[in-house]
């Protein structure tokens, strides 16, 4: 019979709870239809903490070498290590993680070399129809010559290309608090860091994908409490705090209050513009009006985009961009293949705050000039005819716009919104931005109100 991927195939990645959902025969399919669909003659392959990791991509490594592929493992990493394998090897990759899922899921993120992305339209759809087929008729026919499966650890050259790009030489010392959750930051943050003046504080550094000491993902703000008492008891510069892969990275500041991702991308698109000026950075519609007003100060031209990593990384390759940011703390870098990597934004918050004598809030002030509610989800019944419901409301008040490049956003002088439904729950995410808390309060209230009446 046929495997129903309909629930772990998702636009992005693939993402389920192991076995439930899929095993290691499945994954063994998925190696194969990664390398038939890539036309791959060699591959790299990585995994995270989680207790079933080793086991799946040492499948997938298996399906992909008995169609002919050579297999490059490169064993623990994070994922933006696996971003940075495929960009040096010049390999497509496949990364091993479910990110800060809980520990019973695991998935696969795709690239092709370079490590430009793999999703629904890139050839993730055309994976599935070949597993779904394969698991109902049988794997398919072997190469005659199987490929071969080494090993090769790439975290001191990882290290060493993230360094080349952020200029750390002239840095003040620095105490720094990092909670790594658990996840792979605590096998990446000692190598990156090792060389720089800095005084480590870590949380959390053992790698146990059972995530016991909290979930590891950071935009929650029940996950960087730990952080947050941490920096103020060290009295430290800073902290960082990296999710389950460590692709993400959040920052607190040294009273311990977290920083808006929004914040974090106008700081590093205005030091990306100080080397290339003129650039294009990226940023997502939920980002802060401080965003595209940083980058046109800095002599940039903003482009807003879409939500999600997939959106970014067209526009990053279409515009030639420099850099991209998204709110949920995804920093994209033309000089890393486009692809995102928090290690490399947190790099370039230590170099900012370490060539100047104030402090990390002091240096964001210039670059946290709005009042956010963060993202606020409402579980309803009819998503279109709740969109709409607000959409009447407010389409017809002097002074405001209205687009739906992702969802319904809705624009006046003083005040945005952006209202987004959940591909994969009957949610409906609402963020809002205003000039001040008072404005921001009486949108966000107005719009909630109208979602969630009976």
């Amino acid at each position: 019979m046929a495997a129903d991927l309909s629930q772990i195939v998702k636009a992005y990645d693939v993402r389920g709870v192991v076995p439930d959902q899929w095993d290691e025969e499945l994954a063994e399919l998925f190696g194969a239809a990664f390398v038939r669909v890539t036309d791959a003659d060699a591959i790299v392959v990585g995994h995270d903490m989680r207790p079933s990791s080793p086991g799946l991509s040492g499948a997938f490594a298996r399906g992909a070498a008995a169609l002919g592929a050579d297999v490059t493992l490169i064993g623990l990493c994070s994922t933006d290590q696996l971003y940075f394998a495929s960009g040096h090897l010049g390999l497509p990759g496949a990364m091993f993680t479910a990110s800060h899922n809980p520990a019973q899921y695991n998935g696969i993120k795709m690239c092709r070399a370079g490590a430009a992305p793999v999703g629904q339209d890139t050839g993730l759809s055309d994976i599935r129809e070949l597993v779904e087929r394969w698991s109902a008729e049988g794997a398919p026919e072997p190469a005659a010559v199987p490929g071969r499966v080494t090993e090769h650890d790439t975290l001191t050259e990882y290290a060493a290309h993230l360094l080349s790009l952020v200029d750390l030489s002239a840095i003040r010392p620095l105490k720094v608090v990092v909670d790594a959750g658990n996840g792979m930051g605590g096998h990446t943050v000692p190598t990156v860091f090792a060389s720089l003046p800095l005084t480590l504080v870590p949380m959390y550094f053992e790698l146990d994908g059972t995530f016991p000491n909290h979930e590891a993902n950071p935009l929650d703000p029940a996950n960087i409490v730990d952080l947050q008492a941490r920096v103020r008891a060290e009295k430290a510069d800073l902290g960082l705090a990296f999710d389950g892969d460590a692709d993400r990275c959040f920052v607190v500041d040294e009273r311990g209050e977290g920083i808006s991702p929004s914040a974090i991308t106008a700081l590093v698109a205005a030091r990306e513009l100080a080397k290339h000026p003129g650039g294009t950075v990226i940023h997502n519609l939920i980002t802060s009006w401080s965003v595209p007003e940083v980058v046109r100060e800095e002599g940039g031209s903003p482009v807003r985009t879409r939500v999600g990593h997939s959106f970014i990384k067209e526009e990053m390759a279409r515009t030639g961009a420099i850099f991209g940011g998204e709110h949920s703390a995804h920093y994209y870098f033309r000089d890393f293949w486009n692809a995102d990597t928090g290690m490399l934004a947190a790099l370039h918050v230590l170099a900012a705050l370490g060539t100047q004598d104030g402090t990390l809030s002091q240096l964001v002030a210039t670059y946290d000039r709005y009042q956010g509610s963060g993202e606020i989800n409402s579980t309803v019944d009819d998503q279109s005819a709740r969109t709409a419901t607000v959409r009447k409301a407010f389409e017809s008040r002097p002074g405001v716009t209205l687009d739906e490049l992702d969802g319904l956003t809705v624009t006046a002088a003083d005040w945005w919104f952006n209202l987004r439904p959940s591909n994969t729950e009957p949610l409906l995410r609402l963020n809002v931005e205003a000039r001040d808390t008072d404005t921001m309060a009486a949108v966000r209230d107005e719009v909630l109100a109208l979602l969630r009446s009976a």
